[in-house]
């Protein structure tokens, strides 16, 4: 099912409301497919165009989805764990001039975003069901669980239209 509102933070309504179904997993899965076809062929040159000035490269843009999605498989790990501690917010502008995402191959970047999305997919179907509802705190707000899980979709979702209104790729 999908998180109810008390969940998670407001903010996340942007990402949780782009997935239609109450199902998370097939999503999640489905998801590495369609990046695969997006970024077929892309080409490096290609991988460095910025829409803007100032704004994140096509590279920049897939290491954020692979920080990202670290940072939300680790915390609905430690919710499902039941670990007490609050967990700290997450800067993505800090996270991604810290990286050096535009020094790496585009290939090697969404071989890198497969790999920790599998992790995620393989970490989230061995979940006890009760696990999916437990709630903790991250960033100063409550997160669930099934919600940590409803943002990894969501924003992946919510950039490959990105990809598609402001970098130009082709719709699929």
């Amino acid at each position: 099912m999908k998180p109810a509102a008390g969940e998670y933070s407001p903010y996340f309504d942007r990402y949780i409301s782009r997935i239609e179904t109450d199902t998370v997993l097939p999503v999640l899965h489905e998801q590495l497919t369609t990046l695969k076809t997006l970024f077929h062929g892309l080409g490096e040159a290609r991988a460095g165009f910025r829409y803007a000035p100032e704004k994140w490269s096509v590279r920049e843009v897939v290491g954020h989805l692979i920080d990202t999605e670290r940072v939300f498989g680790f915390r609905a790990l430690w919710i499902a764990r039941r670990a007490d501690s609050p967990l700290p917010g997450f800067e993505q502008d800090d996270f991604v001039r810290a990286a050096a995402h535009d020094a790496c191959g585009v290939d090697s970047l969404l071989a890198e975003f497969t790999s920790v999305r599998e992790g995620h997919l393989h970490m989230l179907q061995h979940l006890p069901s009760a696990a999916w509802t437990r709630v903790g705190t991250a960033g100063g707000h409550p997160l669930s669980v099934r919600a940590a899980a409803f943002i990894m979709a969501g924003h992946v979702a919510h950039h490959i239209a990105e990809f598609h209104s402001r970098y130009g790729f082709a719709a699929t």
